[in-house]
């Protein structure tokens, strides 16, 4: 039985690794300016910062419809028996619900799973999905892997504004307000599909040396990780200092990710962001 892998735009894995590994992605959507436009398609995250500083409103994001996704289950069941379709965490999206809708249609040949996380969180599953699907491993063992690999998974990042998270209903207000104060840094973790306060500390390097912490104590707990930095745009200095802050640990190294335009409509600029997994499972 061959299986095919479905994702969304938000796993923040590039058009040309998706191909590579044969995964499609149904893209979500940016409103913007008065359009839509899909993700990784037909806006970029510096579409969005540049348009925000000449005084355009705030974008919103919206997820795939089932027609969407049904139509891209349909192509992957002309090449595979059966399709595993993973996604956006349903506590951020309504994506998963859309899919879960669609595959309906299919007589139990999609099956649909939650990832509880976003970006490279969901991409790194999509990657390992990918790997064990190559295997040969059946539906039911791939499942059973994402789940083990998601229950040890981590994300960890900071942001130059909770503004983004409030304005868009992610962060309260009170904690957007503390982000704003006595250069204080929020760092954020995604804890049961959802994002969550992780601690603040105060000035960037502090924020840049949390997260190498973290990075080394949780390959220390595991005694090897997988492990993958993201950013948006004004961030990529940021990724420097992560990268050197790491240099000399040993890890599997899964490459820096630029976040998509929904992601980053989210998170804002300057972001910068770790995600780990156990390599086995």
């Amino acid at each position: 039985m061959t299986i095919a892998i479905v994702t969304d735009s938000t796993c923040d894995l590039t058009p040309e690794l998706l191909a590579q590994i044969g995964v499609t992605s149904v893209p979500l959507y940016v409103l913007f300016d008065g359009k839509m436009h899909k993700d990784g398609l037909e806006i970029t995250p510096q579409d969005i910062f540049t348009g925000l500083k000449s005084g355009k409103k705030t974008p919103s994001t919206s997820q795939p419809s089932p027609a969407e996704f049904a139509a891209a289950y349909y192509a992957a069941l002309q090449q595979a028996d059966e399709v595993l379709s993973i996604h956006i965490s349903g506590q951020m999206s309504g994506t998963v619900g859309s899919a879960r809708l669609a595959a309906q249609e299919f007589a139990g040949k999609v099956t649909v799973v939650d990832s509880r996380s976003v970006s490279m969180g969901l991409g790194l599953r999509v990657l390992r999905a990918a790997e064990l699907a190559h295997q040969g491993l059946s539906m039911t063992q791939i499942v059973q892997k994402l789940e083990a690999a998601g229950s040890q998974a981590d994300i960890r990042f900071t942001v130059d504004t909770l503004d983004f998270l409030r304005i868009n209903g992610r962060i309260g207000g009170a904690q957007a307000l503390l982000g704003s104060l006595l250069n204080i840094k929020p760092i954020l973790v995604v804890k049961d599909g959802r994002v969550e306060a992780g601690g603040r500390v105060r000035g960037h390097k502090k924020a840049m040396a949390d997260i190498v912490d973290h990075v080394k104590k949780y390959v220390a707990r595991h005694g090897s990780a997988r492990l993958a930095v993201m950013c948006t745009p004004g961030g990529e200095a940021y990724v420097q200092e992560v990268r050197a802050g790491l240099a000399g640990l040993t890890f599997e190294d899964m490459g820096d990710h630029q976040i998509g335009a929904v992601v980053a409509t989210h998170a804002g600029p300057g972001t910068v962001g770790v995600t780990l997994e156990p390599v086995t499972v």
